[in-house]
């Protein structure tokens, strides 16, 4: 099977094309080349932005290409009308942050969207795929977190513990939120391409339950080696800030929780990793190897004068 991976070499994408490898596919990863290639595949160096990079794609033929690194739907209309057409599925890595907020949870597949997302490039390919009649699947992961993760999740959390033992949390810590680990998430996007079901058709991904601030920060601890009564919680207004920024708090400040209940059934698929093993397997095989693990004490200033 000829597979192409619009961006191959980190976090989901290293995720995903270590296991395509585990299943000798044949695989062309087109990526900027700012990461190595990892070995057995075909790197094809070039910016999706520019339509000369894409011409090295022009024509070539692929049984089923994983878009990992498509934000707006013109860079996925140039890749599309450029590729031979006869591909098996699309596979496109939407984002669970494109519905509105709701006061009603779990957020479904048919939740309301929210046209002032960041994300909203995601859902307006979604619907450019849909309108197109392109044979794809869809995934809207809420925060994926695991090893390799280069958005500062889990870590933003292990480096406070570590360093002072203080975490900022927002008023009690009640705020629900959600996170999916990446090895799940590569899981269902390989499972996917063998389901008819699942053609055209979009799907929330992520762990099994919601957790409160509060739980996560006492779930890093645990896993940290920290007795929740070590550490110190301190409060601040989250009602000033931005709910949906994560400049200052990694995670938004209002309930976020998605219904992972169709992708369930139409991909007889579930989380391998419940929050606390899979934070644990972040922690062991990436917090803990890295070599810079420096935490700057004034870094929360944002959440206390905010």
């Amino acid at each position: 099977m000829k597979i192409l991976v619009m961006g191959g070499t980190r976090f989901v994408g290293k995720s995903l094309v270590s296991k395509l490898l585990n299943n000798d596919f044949d695989i062309d990863i087109f990526t900027r080349g700012n990461k190595s290639n990892p070995e057995n595949t075909n790197l094809i160096k070039g910016d999706r932005n520019d339509i000369e990079s894409i011409l090295k794609l022009k024509n070539k033929k692929y049984d089923v290409i994983y878009d990992i690194s498509g934000r707006e739907v013109d860079q996925t209309k140039l890749l599309i009308e450029n590729l031979d057409d006869s591909f098996h599925r699309y596979i496109y890595v939407s984002s669970a942050g494109v519905y509105k907020e709701n006061y009603e949870l779990p957020l479904s597949e048919n939740s309301p969207l929210d046209p002032n997302s960041r994300h909203k490039g995601k859902f307006e390919t979604e619907n450019w795929l849909l309108d197109q009649k392109i044979p794809f699947t869809s995934f809207r992961p809420t925060y994926i977190y695991g090893p390799g993760n280069y958005n500062k999740i889990e870590n933003w959390f292990f480096e406070r513990l570590l360093h002072n033992k203080t975490i900022p949390i927002p008023a009690d810590g009640s705020l629900i939120t959600q996170l999916g680990h990446v090895s799940d998430l590569t899981d269902a996007m390989i499972k996917s391409f063998d389901f008819e079901k699942s053609k055209n058709n979009i799907y929330n991904c992520s762990g099994d339950k919601g957790v409160t601030i509060k739980g996560l920060i006492y779930m890093c601890a645990e896993v940290c080696g920290l007795n929740k009564n070590e550490i110190s919680l301190i409060k601040f207004d989250f009602q000033k800030l931005d709910s949906k920024s994560r400049k200052g708090f990694p995670i938004r400040l209002n309930h976020y929780q998605t219904d992972i209940s169709k992708i369930k059934n139409h991909l007889n698929w579930v989380p391998k990793f419940d929050l606390l093993s899979g934070l644990r397997d972040s922690f062991i095989n990436d917090y803990q190897l890295k070599k810079d693990n420096e935490f700057d004490r004034n870094s929360d200033s944002v959440l206390f004068n905010s």
